[in-house]
């Protein structure tokens, strides 16, 4: 039996993903769907780089704008979200394009990787949040050295809920995580980037252009409409932003941390990326 056909557009931030998933929409007939954590907030905008009504070329865009920012939106939440709209969009004759940068999303939609069915466990994660992530992280790597090293520190949210299925099941996390076949013929496309040093510049310039777009407005309104919660003051250049607000560093110090945070995070992104072979990412 023939597997349904998806494209899926991944690779790091700023690497011209949205531009390059818009063009073969139009190309092949398809319609995109956002593999993005930060996409999925209502009102992340400029921070999270969301395509523009303009940006997106009358293509139609699923799982933007879909939670609000208190809700800690999973892998799960992804895959059990994704799902019928890749489904929706073959039953209509078109093709799903799966575009953007967050590694676990494609691997549990696209992949072999299958999520542990474990509900969340309220009082277990309010224990767990509560405490500092680098306490957690030596948790985590004292009963599942593998999967720790595949989470970065900084990833709190990720940290907490492996701790949960570890402490649920009683087992390491890599064993928890099921094997299944892929159920698409996927078509792995990245945007074509010569060097580390023109991906650092592309992202260098968008952080210049976040500011002129009014990143420091959005973050004041998040602030007042959100408050300091977690998403929020998680996300990359809404934090440093904030840190300028509370007067703790100059606009300049918070440009500068926004360029490089995100620099960084580039760099994990290109070392999940690149543990997928059928994905060029030689910079």
């Amino acid at each position: 039996m023939t597997k349904p056909h998806v494209i899926a557009v991944a690779g790091p931030t700023a690497s011209g993903k949205t531009a390059l998933a818009v063009k073969l929409a139009h190309e092949r007939n398809g319609e995109i769907i956002s593999a993005d954590s930060r996409l999925v907030y209502k009102g992340f905008n400029i921070a999270a780089a969301k395509p523009t009504i303009q940006e997106r070329e009358g293509i139609p865009h699923y799982l933007i704008d879909i939670a609000e920012p208190e809700y800690d939106y999973s892998a799960g939440d992804f895959y059990k979200d994704a799902k019928p709209v890749i489904e929706d969009i073959i039953n209509r004759g078109k093709t799903p394009i799966v575009c953007g940068g967050t590694g676990l999303y494609f691997r549990i939609l696209l992949e072999d990787f299958a999520l542990p069915q474990i509900p969340p466990n309220p009082e277990l994660r309010k224990e767990l949040e509560s405490t500092p992530v680098e306490i957690l992280y030596e948790e985590l790597k004292s009963k599942d050295p593998i999967t720790a090293d595949k989470v970065h520190i900084n990833n709190k949210v990720r940290i907490v809920r492996v701790l949960e299925i570890i402490r649920t099941l009683g087992i390491p996390f890599y064993q928890a995580a099921g094997k299944k076949d892929s159920e698409y013929d996927v078509e792995w496309i990245s945007p074509h980037i010569n060097s580390r040093e023109e991906l650092y510049e592309k992202i260098n310039n968008r952080v210049d252009k976040m500011l002129e777009l009014g990143l420091i407005n959005e973050t004041q309104t998040l602030l007042e409409k959100h408050g300091r919660i977690k998403n929020f003051v998680g996300t990359i250049g809404y934090s440093e932003i904030l840190q300028y607000l509370d007067k703790q560093i100059s606009l300049d110090t918070a440009v500068e941390k926004i360029k490089q945070n995100t620099r960084r995070y580039a760099k994990r992104q290109l070392t999940w990326f690149r543990r997928n072979p059928e994905l060029n990412m030689d910079y």
